[in-house]
């Protein structure tokens, strides 16, 4: 298969919780309506363990409301993972967890071969033969979300796994060689600390090729005789460096990142030319597409008229052409660039989505696309690219269910921009945003979903929870990408660094001001939303604006960064940093305890409810557990919802349906 390029950053060094809402993975409706019983009514500040669950302040769950959610919880989603002896492999839920599925054509039956109770990771197949006779492949699988992955062998034969990691490290960011003997992966094996890549064989002992000294690896491609690997050392969202390095010797050359302020997404060889092409803002805005000629060390720009950024690249086998894909305004267009004519073309009629895991049929002949829509589940689908300028050539290999629902009632939502506090050119600086608004009159109530990361970018993929705010409950959900997000511009992107941060609370003090201005909208029913640093942003924005939001959801949240950049991980606290600043210079230390929210509690006037995986290497439990304690003392209602299988986030379904439906029930007990 062609070696491919997934941006953004890939997992080991990606920052990012873009809480969107989205169905998650889960249990049955019995289970549900199982915990919701025995959790019992808990308006006390006693702590009640239900199962996994730890709660404070829950009310009883009623069982009409769990059934009424359960159509909108057991919508599904498929993305695509490979392709092994002409089968495709989706990941998917069909229980518990997104598990492993192999399809043998389009629309046809999935059928499940992976079983375990964690959901699958990432999943990396041989290219070529050796491997492929042995009919296996690895994937990688954590415990209770702790994001400590595993590498794991998985035998096509007998359908029994191995593990091929200590136990201990973390694993991620998988790279078969072309042909298949070898493979390159990204573990912190050596201290614990560092992100170092090695290269091994199923059955040798690993072999560090390059080792850390400050940032983290992760290695891109291989050449077409397997002995040198492009890597790419990240530093942050604005700093990366692009090398070449020799497996055997561990030499490595810096082809691109040398000023220190680029940022690189990715990379490829060319097979059989001295060509490179790589994805960088290098002097620019947005991301583009670059060709580095190796003979010359000069590089091209070949997207210099897209006044977006390149987000995704895939190289079909034999080199003769490179699929990449542009974040439009929050959706994907693609294109097909001829690398031997230099011929680009725009893919026409695609449906208005977000393009993920691309990668190239093995005869090249087709490409495979994921594709998410916000009216539609996210779907596997291929691509003839010999259908040429008519793009007849659209298959759709998975039919994800929808419950039940009429997919022709969800929702679309209209991009907007609003006005902010600060100006550009001259005006007021705007700030883009979508809004899910219901069908039915006004004036609506609002909610307010903010990303994380902040290095990301909220973007309109299918959520069946907005679905469900919007039509059953009759929310306006408006998702802002303030100042900070991904897709707007490197300037855009840095304007909440260090000092800057309270500048994208101020983003959202202005979308309440536009929200006042709107009939439609119900100002005196707003409710903040959000996850990981969108967490914080809910704190933050209870504290500034404390009379005009009616109550906030903080889920796994960071409540004051001093104490989330001591406890976080050792192998994110530098990457952290870098982005909110470093909290062992007093300047800095002061200006973040002074505004983080656990020190201005007392600002806090409305509910609060607080979701939190006990696991989560991220944002410490402890974020959430000093800002629930600090809103009792301080006499604010607070819900906290303490599950102790999860991490970052709730992959588990039983866990997404159970947060799912408290939800619902804060939000009609203090805001409807």
């Amino acid at each position: 298969m062609g070696s491919h390029l997934k941006l953004p950053i890939p997992l080991l060094i990606s920052t990012a919780f873009v809480f969107t809402l989205v169905a998650c993975t889960a249990a049955t409706d019995s289970n549900l309506v199982g915990n919701a019983a025995t959790t019992g009514t808990n308006t006390t500040n006693e702590r009640v363990t239900t199962g996994n669950l730890v709660s404070k302040g829950l009310p009883e769950m009623p069982a009409a409301l769990v059934q009424d959610m359960q159509r909108y919880r057991n919508t599904r989603n498929a993305s695509f993972a490979g392709f092994i002896d002409g089968e495709m492999l989706v990941k998917t839920r069909f229980g518990e967890t997104n598990q492993l599925h192999r399809v043998a054509g389009p629309g046809q039956a999935r059928a499940q071969f992976t079983f375990f109770g964690e959901p699958i990771g990432e999943v990396a197949i041989p290219r070529s033969q050796p491997n492929r006779q042995q009919g296996s492949f690895i994937f990688t699988k954590d415990v209770g979300g702790s994001e400590f992955y595993q590498l794991f062998n998985y035998d096509l034969t007998t359908g029994q796994h191995e593990m091929l990691s200590d136990g201990e490290s973390r694993y991620s960011s998988v790279l078969f060689s072309n042909q298949g003997a070898q493979f390159a992966y990204t573990s912190t094996e050596r201290d614990s600390l560092h992100f170092d890549i090695y290269v091994r064989t199923n059955t040798t002992e690993p072999r560090r090729v390059v080792t850390s000294d400050g940032g983290s690896w992760v290695a891109l491609d291989w050449s077409a005789d397997d002995s040198k690997l492009l890597v790419l050392k990240y530093i942050s969202r604005n700093i990366s460096y692009l090398f070449e390095v020799d497996v055997t010797s561990g030499e490595k050359t810096l082809l691109a990142g040398a000023d220190g302020t680029t940022f690189i997404g990715g990379a490829v060889y060319a097979p059989g030319s001295n060509n490179i092409y790589y994805v960088s803002d290098a002097q620019r805005q947005f991301s583009t597409l670059l060709r580095l000629d190796r003979r010359s060390g000069k590089s091209e720009v070949l997207t210099a008229d897209l006044p977006w950024s390149v987000e995704g690249m895939v190289r079909a086998p034999g080199g003769d052409h490179i699929a990449f894909s542009v974040n439009d305004d929050g959706l994907s267009t693609l294109y097909l660039l001829n690398t031997k004519t230099g011929v680009r073309r725009k893919v026409p009629n695609l449906p208005a989505s977000i393009i993920g895991n691309m990668e190239f049929t093995p005869d090249a002949q087709q490409l495979v696309l994921t594709l998410s829509r916000p009216t539609r589940p996210t779907d596997v689908y291929t691509l003839d690219l010999s259908a040429g300028e008519a793009n007849t050539g659209l298959q759709q290999w998975t039919h994800s269910e929808v419950g039940g629902l009429d997919v022709e009632a969800f929702v679309e939502p209209q991009l907007i921009r609003y006005p902010s506090f600060d100006e550009v050119d001259g005006k007021p600086r705007s700030i883009p945003a979508f809004v899910f608004s219901p069908k039915t009159p006004g004036p609506h109530p609002v909610l307010i979903l903010i990303h994380g990361g902040p290095e990301a970018q909220y973007r309109p993929q299918f959520s069946a929870t907005i679905q469900y705010y919007v039509n059953e409950i009759g929310l306006t959900v408006i998702a802002p990408n303030v100042r900070g997000s991904a897709g707007y511009g490197k300037d855009y992107l840095k304007l909440d660094n260090g000092m800057l941060r309270e500048d994208s609370v101020k983003d959202i003090g202005a979308l309440l001001d536009w929200i006042d201005g709107q009939p439609q909208l119900d100002a005196d029913k707003v409710v903040v939303f959000g996850g990981s640093y969108g967490g914080y942003m809910v704190l933050a924005s209870m504290v500034n604006y404390p009379t005009r939001i009616a109550a906030g959801v903080d889920v796994v949240g960071i409540s004051d960064f001093v104490t989330f950049l001591e406890n976080t991980q050792p192998y994110r606290q530098d990457l952290r940093r870098v982005e909110y600043g470093d909290e062992r210079v007093p300047e800095m230390r002061a200006f973040l305890e002074k505004i983080a929210p656990l020190g201005r509690v007392d600002k806090i006037q409305r509910p609060l409810l607080v979701a939190q995986g006990f696991n989560d290497p991220r944002v410490p439990a402890s974020e959430s557990e000093q800002i629930v304690s600090a809103l009792e003392a301080a006499g604010v209602p607070v819900w906290y919802l303490l599950f102790m299988d999860e991490g970052h986030g709730f992959r588990k379904k039983s866990n997404s349906d159970l947060a799912s439906a408290a939800y619902v029930m804060f939000l009609q007990k203090f805001v409807l």
